[in-house]
């Protein structure tokens, strides 16, 4: 009889020599739905074995966690398990890869996954990207989600907005995005009102900076202006003979100094 190499059978391997995934994205996992699989598990089994690979002292698992937490719910002493061969690098991405596929990844824990993948892994943005099945673009705005502080993060996430929401949120001041959030969840503001509604404090917040702005520069202009002026009186007092033109447009202000050689 042949036997099989241990990367192409099913092991039953001890729940005990199972070591969690270290680059795994997902941190939540909803209770209820860890309960019925766990019962579905005692009253079947586990139809579909999880994915771990060999480390010192046993194995790491590649994906499969939410099954992996329900077997251990369901008291189950071993797991049936795929033994993939791959290393740490090859694990984060499949990992990656298994929760993404299930498309129920929270917006940040994806967004959080991503940036461990380049910043640990060391996938670069173009790998990741091309293995996820996602555009550069589409990658770069999911890891620019993580500018927002952790109280604008938790607002997104209890209230379920999107991830246009909270990118239109980005376009704004840090200390005017949290009150923002706050009013289009209180205003169950969608996507187009959303960004609607952020246009309209960036518009109403750059006149009222323009204003101040405009002034000062004008009075800085001014002070200029006389400088000039008094630095020609001092030259006249002098004995000589200089002159100061000034000409003005709508556009600048042109200042003509005349000084006699002899």
């Amino acid at each position: 009889m042949r036997i099989l190499p241990e990367k192409k059978r099913v092991l039953e391997i001890p729940v005990e020599q199972i070591a969690p995934n270290p680059a795994q994205p997902r941190r939540e996992f909803a209770e209820g739905a860890l309960d019925e699989l766990a019962e579905s598990i005692r009253e079947n089994g586990l139809l579909q074995p999880v994915t771990v690979r060999r480390v010192p002292g046993g194995y790491e698992l590649v994906a499969g966690e939410r099954r992996l937490r329900a077997c251990k719910k369901a008291g189950l002493a071993t797991v049936p398990c795929l033994v993939q061969d791959c290393d740490g690098r090859q694990s984060a991405v499949l990992s990656m890869l298994e929760n993404i596929q299930r498309e129920d990844l929270q917006l940040f824990e994806e967004a959080e996954g991503l940036q461990r993948l380049i910043g640990e892994w060391g996938v670069t943005q173009e790998e990741a990207a091309r293995r996820l099945g996602k555009s550069q673009p589409a990658l770069a705005n999911k890891l620019r989600l993580l500018r927002l502080t952790a109280e604008e993060r938790e607002a997104v996430t209890r209230a379920g907005l999107t991830e246009r929401h909270a990118r239109a949120a980005l376009r704004l001041p840090e200390p005017m995005r949290l009150p923002a959030l706050r009013e289009i969840i209180r205003k169950g503001y969608n996507v187009q009102q959303a960004e609607a509604y952020v246009e309209s404090l960036l518009a109403s917040g750059g006149e009222k900076k323009a204003k101040p702005r405009a002034k000062g520069i004008v009075k800085d202009v001014r002070i200029f202006l006389n400088t000039v002026q008094h630095a020609v009186d001092t030259m006249k007092r002098s004995g000589i003979a200089a002159v100061a033109r000034k000409n003005e447009t709508d556009e600048y202000i042109e200042c003509t100094i005349l000084i006699p050689k002899f």
